[in-house]
């Protein structure tokens, strides 16, 4: 049986750059700031570390990577 190990992340956990390139809120977005008391704006900054995060993952050694954006 073939498997393939991979690593995922979630755009609101990891993302950041809250209002740039034309980001507007999301829903994760206005429910934290108003509701939870903290929030994601930052979060990872993988928007920034892009280049890096995925050296990261390829020295892992998995054979796939599913992001999400928003």
């Amino acid at each position: 049986m073939d498997f393939t190990w991979g690593v995922a992340t979630s755009a609101y956990q990891i993302e950041g750059a809250v209002a740039e390139d034309g980001r507007t809120p999301s829903i994760w977005d206005t429910f934290s700031h108003t509701v939870v008391g903290e929030h994601g704006d930052v979060a990872c900054d993988h928007y920034h570390r892009m280049p890096s995060d995925v050296q990261l993952i390829k020295s892992l050694g998995v054979n796939a990577y599913r992001f999400s954006v928003s």
